[in-house]
């Protein structure tokens, strides 16, 4: 050890230099900082600190320097770790923004749900217990035309349980082109083998014919899988088998069919020339046994999977074990109830439900925000530009959106100081570098954000 070395660790101040300070006690209070805590944090910081002497780091030392370090550390842990950003990235659903913003009428009904009890498993009329699943059910009923219905914690756990509970060590015949890999490289292959279904691929990655699924089927085939490529586009020379085919060989042989749309849509988005994801209501009307699809995609809802379909199959999967294992919580029911119930009048929906709102917004309407902004921001200069917005979340492939943007251009900073200061900044503004240029996509800002965000802008890019 040098002597450098020894006259910083001299000179590093003990635990007791802060815990006991007057002043800084002052402080601690003020932020409503636990002293326990406290104390544990000023231990963990000297420790670093004489860590990072001993191995060289540190050449200088202040008294000064350590409390500035033990304050940011404390002001950092009293931020939740999960907080609201806002999203100038033009992706509507940002599966690493959390994917869709719920619409007022769910948060509102979340609130009055959480904040005391709930019949949640119990029936007012009756006095007596009753289904979580009861909730919701109905309305999935109205909207989708099926039987029955029933919620599970995400889509992916609904393909899960169906297979679980139809296929497990039996055969499910799926094409070869459909066996897509989603969010997070889960793979619709290894849930099946980890449901304890059996895969029977048919066909090719470009092509499956009717007759490659007759052909597979044997006495062990217990399900007819169609999976719907909502996350990727195969074009070229293809071909596919319909749902309506499908669902005509299953009841020749007797075999159940189950649709998994993953990004279920209830609003047809198709009559405004947006995509062509075939609506909800089409697969139960072609006559599918079972039908799966997301909450917190185009639905714009929170994140469940709804298993929708015959009753018969619905009635069997409710009482399988893992049911219980997948199901939801009172919040997130209390949210989905109240987005389905929005769905009820199509033109209201299409107003309140963010998703929806965001996606059918004229490019005239996203000018005015950007321009908004440009007015308020007048330390430098904003150019305003059109663009494409995606949809994002592994829905509508190859759909972009007419959108505009505004390029922030300063006069010392790059594209990437400017996005590391927006995105450092509270609340934390994400945008995105094209060519070298900060861009902020305005469809996705909404319009209360634009204050906050001028004022953000202005503070995290002063030289």
């Amino acid at each position: 050890m040098n002597q450098v070395m020894k006259q910083l660790l001299r000179e590093l101040p003990a635990v007791h230099h802060f815990t006991h300070n007057p002043q800084i006690l002052e402080w601690v209070h003020e932020k409503e900082i636990a002293e326990p805590f406290f104390t544990e944090v000023v231990k963990e910081v000297i420790q670093e600190i004489r860590k990072q002497i001993l191995e060289g780091t540190i050449t200088e030392l202040s008294d000064e320097n350590v409390w500035k370090t033990i304050q940011e550390r404390l002001i950092q842990s009293q931020r939740n770790n999960l907080q609201p950003v806002i999203n100038g990235t033009g992706v509507i659903l940002h599966t690493n923004l959390g994917r869709a913003v719920l619409a007022e009428e769910a948060i509102r009904q979340m609130t009055e749900v959480a904040i005391g009890y709930s019949n949640l498993e119990y029936r007012l009329e009756e006095g007596k217990r009753g289904s979580r699943h009861d909730h919701v059910e109905d309305l999935i009923r109205r909207l989708t035309g099926a039987e029955a219905a029933m919620v599970v914690n995400n889509n992916a756990a609904a393909v899960f349980l169906i297979l679980r509970e139809m296929a497990r060590e039996r055969e499910v015949i799926v094409s070869r082109g459909q066996l897509v890999e989603i969010g997070g490289s889960f793979r619709v292959s290894e849930i099946m083998k980890e449901s304890g279904a059996i895969l029977q691929e048919v066909g090719t990655t470009n092509k499956t014919h009717l007759r490659d699924y007759e052909q597979a089927i044997n006495e062990q085939t217990a399900l007819l899988l169609k999976v719907h490529t909502s996350n990727f586009a195969v074009t070229g020379f293809t071909h596919s088998v319909s749902l309506e085919e499908l669902v005509q060989l299953g009841q020749k042989h007797e075999i159940p069919v189950y649709e998994d749309l993953g990004s279920g849509v209830l609003y047809d988005l198709r009559k405004h020339g947006i995509g062509s994801e075939p609506v909800i209501q089409e697969s139960i009307e072609q006559g599918v046994d079972l039908v799966s699809f997301s909450g917190d995609k185009l639905l714009g809802g929170p994140q469940v999977g709804v298993i929708a379909g015959k009753r018969r199959w619905i009635e069997r999967l409710k009482r399988n074990q893992l049911a219980r294992v997948l199901r939801v919580d009172k919040v997130t029911l209390a949210a989905l109830e109240a987005t389905f119930r929005l769905y009820l009048d199509p033109k209201k929906a299409a107003q309140r439900i963010p998703i929806l709102h965001d996606m059918l917004l004229s490019p005239e309407e996203i000018k005015k925000k950007a321009y908004t902004l440009q007015k308020l921001v007048n330390d430098f200069p904003i150019e305003i530009k059109p663009e494409q917005s995606e949809v994002g979340g592994g829905s509508l492939p190859g759909v972009f959106l007419p959108t505009y943007v505004g390029v922030i251009q300063h006069p010392s900073f790059p594209a990437h100081e400017i996005e590391r200061r927006l995105r450092k900044g509270n609340p934390a503004i994400i945008g995105r570098i094209t060519k070298d240029e900060y861009l902020l996509d305005f469809r996705t800002i909404q319009e209360r954000q634009i204050v906050p965000l001028a004022e953000m802008i202005k503070e995290r890019l002063q030289e």
